[in-house]
């Protein structure tokens, strides 16, 4: 059994050499400067923000071989679920860490992985394959994006991290402004990124709101930093901004995206 692409071709490359291809390209413009305990990626198609989203990865040493913990919203509403399959990529399978899901007390929910071409999670898997071959995965799927929930679903990892054996990074899968211009884009999601300098997750919270900024995945980052909280984390650093008109030319309506490092 494994959990088999659903958007590759659409997301991503799905033959192999081309994907291979992308991402050589891609990390031949990052550099390591730290070893993150946790990152933001974006989840857009790789020719929109795939350069972003390395910048993100390689804020983690390129030796890591443990686990990480992905955590992406559910764009169908499903409630909050794990998997415990191995994800197929077209460079190869990412095996799941069947230690570390065993400590995790939220539901398995194959199904809701794959349905309707879900990208959140999937378009994460190929950078892991590729940069970190040796690492493992626990995909999670946050359904409602809360402070309660954010609070309930740290806590749950938070613990498991604690009493796991390995080495675990934390995954928080997240475009930020849609569809709006870059101005725009630009001003209002640095806005509620300055927030989380200091890992002020209900500010944050309360800047997406008040704004009605259409981050995707800000449920997901709030549990990132809730999570790694306990385990001595201090600040949220911006690695770089961009948004989809640097690809398309339209900056007129464009989505952003942001890497950004927990350490």
């Amino acid at each position: 059994m494994i959990r088999r692409c659903t958007v590759a071709g659409m997301f991503y490359p799905a033959d192999p050499v081309q994907l291979t291809l992308m991402l050589d390209r891609f990390f031949s413009h990052t550099r390591t400067v730290s070893d993150a305990k946790g990152i933001v990626s974006p989840h857009a198609g790789y020719v929109y923000s795939g350069q972003t989203a390395a910048h993100a990865y390689a804020a983690v040493k390129p030796d890591f071989d443990g686990t990480f913990l992905v955590i992406g919203p559910s764009h169908r509403g499903f409630p909050s679920c794990i998997s415990a399959l191995p994800w197929e990529t077209p460079i190869g399978p990412v095996q799941i860490d069947v230690e570390l899901v065993s400590l995790i007390t939220i539901p398995i929910d194959e199904q809701a992985m794959s349905y309707g071409n879900e990208n959140s999670l999937e378009v994460q898997i190929p950078f892991i394959r590729y940069r970190f071959p040796k690492a493992r995965i626990v995909p999670v799927m946050m359904g409602h994006q809360t402070m309660d929930e954010v609070i309930r679903i740290s806590r749950i990892l938070s613990k498991a991290i604690s009493v796991y054996s390995g080495e675990v990074r934390i995954i928080a899968s997240s475009d930020f402004s849609h569809y709006v211009s870059a101005e725009k884009a630009k001003k209002d999601d640095l806005f509620v990124i300055e927030s989380l300098k200091d890992l002020n997750v209900r500010e944050f919270f309360s800047r997406i709101q008040r704004n009605k900024i259409t981050a995707c995945g800000y449920g997901p980052i709030g549990t990132m930093i809730e999570s790694l909280r306990p385990h001595g984390v201090t600040r949220c650093d911006l690695i770089t901004y961009t948004t989809s008109g640097e690809t398309s030319g339209d900056f007129d309506q464009v989505v952003g995206y942001a890497a950004l490092a927990v350490n």
